[in-house]
């Protein structure tokens, strides 16, 4: 809510006038005869170029990690170690981001001098909230921050500790806190526009380098998730400026939380009814959060009024409980919050055990499977809606039912699409093949439905796809006041729904990500390919369960085999799978293979264009 206010009702600001941003973006590198890494003689003749335009310091927000072609690289790393201009370049100094050979490329790539942390300091929600002082390497060198090492080359004394980030405002709702050039019209700007500025270079094409902000409170897509560079900009700016915090301190919050705490636990005494004492405690908190908006909005001064609030629910629910009402008040929640989509047998364990369940975001390993039906908006504008309603209506109803009976969490409905998860809100040590063996039942109950449907006359009920995929997110109650929503958050959700929507592209029912085929080792699957999804950079192993392919044990076998050719890129791939689908046409995903290596596409590894 801190980050609500933030955004909008922080008052318009004018733009940095000293911090400018150059973006590598998409049009750039379109010029470039390969994406990743960056074309290096480009990035020598970009720094060349702006060093000659006068600025006050510039900062390159690009890792180099392994070489390239050998010519270029060297004129970077000349352009690097020998520029007039104070410098600082992003480095990493993680064995989890990088394998010793590239670390040791990054050391003697990167001047010593120039060197400077890239990472961000997020909270427990992945958000960038903070600026890192530095870290130190095993060896004893202390490597700064990025906004602190570009600063300490223009001689600007930083505190040395981490700090909340204050992030620059915008003129109004469509500019930019900061000017910001495409790299490949640099040689065309007026050289006045960098002269005397503080100049960052990062990229703004790659998903992989965007990072939630305070932003993604109120916005989606880009306006949340914002470039490292951008990111890099606010922090440079703050400590440029040496902007306050907005925030009181920790004293002055604990003694507004023990106040309003105070005030729920008299209610909480009162001798009131339930009823009566969950409305003053309402009004309450409105007044309170109607008056730390307003002076928030008057005095740019922000009241801590989530831990507030939470101290005063405490402080009723407590002095509540003194009442003998703590067990049948807790029944009486978990019942309401997770009856409708979770099964019963997780929500009697829940009631047995409450404190399995966690009512802030917590981090932990899930599996989450999404559904969606093909075809169905199409479908939808040819029914009428009372009998497209009952039609759906059914069909979920079954569905949930095959979930439930896995022990899985509903999280959601959307149209016709369910997403669903496993191993929370209550621990299941089995999540990955429980989720698995759902959505293998699952797709039969959809082939079954479907079958009956068309059999009745709706001749475009389609197929049921579903997406499996196991990984870490932030699981726990989301929303405002007056609504929330349990469910989950991170790339592990984004990927399963990748995953998916694999299913149209490989005319496949289900995919299965390694994560989760890892951990299910009685289930036998078929290997479709090593996916980079869109706006990816590491490939991502997908595979088909058996039981959904429709394949007997020897035609199976024999996909595997052909997969097999295919993978060392073997000349007989190409003859192999046109026998195999010669003699099983019905096998949609052989059929996608062998269109791919008559387009002399080869291996495995497949890139794809849309999510």
């Amino acid at each position: 809510m801190d980050d609500v206010r933030r955004t909008l009702i922080t008052p318009p600001e004018p733009q940095s006038r000293d911090v400018v941003i150059v973006t590598i973006n998409e049009e750039t590198i379109s010029g470039f005869p390969y994406r990743s890494p960056i074309d290096r003689r480009f990035l020598a003749d970009l720094l060349t170029t702006i060093a000659k335009r006068g600025p006050r310091a510039i900062a390159l927000d690009v890792l180099f990690d392994q070489p390239t072609e050998p010519d270029k690289d060297e004129a970077l790393k000349k352009v690097l170690w020998e520029l007039p201009v104070p410098l600082t370049v992003s480095y990493v100094d993680d064995p989890k981001v990088e394998t010793p050979d590239q670390q040791d490329y990054v050391d003697h790539f990167v001047p010593p001098q120039a060197r400077a942390m890239a990472n961000f300091a997020e909270d427990q929600f992945d958000t960038a909230r903070y600026i890192l002082p530095g870290h130190r390497r095993a060896d004893g060198e202390y490597v700064p921050g990025f906004a602190r090492a570009l600063l300490a080359k223009i001689g600007k004394p930083v505190p040395d500790e981490k700090i909340e980030t204050v992030w620059h405002g915008s003129p109004d709702a469509e500019s930019d806190p900061f000017r910001i050039y495409p790299a490949q019209i640099v040689r065309a700007l007026k050289p006045d526009l960098f002269r005397n500025k503080i100049v960052l270079i990062g990229s703004d094409f790659s998903i992989s380098d965007r990072h939630r902000t305070p932003y993604a409170a109120v916005y989606e897509g880009s306006r949340g998730m914002l470039p490292g560079i951008v990111i890099h900009a606010h922090a440079v700016s703050q400590l440029l400026e040496d902007r306050p915090s907005d925030r009181l301190g920790p004293g002055a919050d604990l003694a507004i939380a023990l106040a309003i705490a105070m005030i729920g636990a008299l209610i909480g005494r009162s001798d009131i009814t339930l009823m009566a004492r969950i409305g003053l405690a309402l009004a309450a908190i409105m007044a309170f959060w109607a008056g730390g908006f307003w002076i928030f909005h008057a005095h740019h001064i922000l009241i801590e009024l989530v831990p507030s609030t939470l101290a005063l629910a405490m402080a009723l629910w407590m002095s509540d409980s003194l009442g003998g009402r703590e067990a049948r008040r807790q029944r009486e929640y978990i019942q309401s919050a997770f009856s409708r989509y979770v099964s019963p047998k997780i929500v009697d364990r829940l009631i047995d055990s409450p404190e399995a369940l966690s009512l802030e975001g917590t981090r932990r390993q899930m599996t989450f499977m999404f559904t969606d039906l093909a075809g169905f908006t199409t479908l939808s504008e040819t029914m009428e809606s009372a009998a497209l309603g009952h039609l759906l209506n059914t069909y979920l109803d079954g569905a949930c039912q095959v979930i439930q009976k896995y022990d899985g969490t509903i999280d959601k409905f959307i149209g016709d699409a369910i997403f669903s998860i496993f191993n929370a809100p209550a621990n299941q040590p089995d999540h990955a093949e429980l989720a698995v063996r759902c959505a293998i039942d699952l797709d039969a109950y959809g082939e079954k439905f479907r079958a009956e449907q068309i059999a009745a006359g709706i001749k475009g009920f389609g197929v049921t796809r579903i997406g499996v995929h196991t990984g870490e997110a932030t699981v726990g109650n989301f929303g405002s006041l007056s609504r929330l929503e349990y469910t989950a958050l991170g790339d592990a959700v984004n990927t399963a729904s990748r995953l998916e929507g694999l299913n149209k592209y490989f005319e496949t029912r289900i995919c299965v990500s390694a994560s989760t085929v890892e951990q299910c080792p009685g289930i036998a699957f078929r290997p479709i390919g090593n996916i980079i999804l869109k706006g990816k950079v590491w490939p991502l192993p997908v595979h088909e369960p058996l039981a959904a392919s429709g394949l007997t044990a020897e035609a199976a076998r024999l996909y595997a085999a052909t997969f097999e050719a295919m993978a060392r890129e073997e000349p007989e791939a190409l003859f192999l799978f046109a026998s195999y689908v010669d003699a099983h046409p019905e096998d949609g995903c052989a059929g996608v293979h062998l269109e791919r290596l008559l387009k002399c596409e080869r291996g495995i590894y497949i890139m794809m264009t849309d999510k």
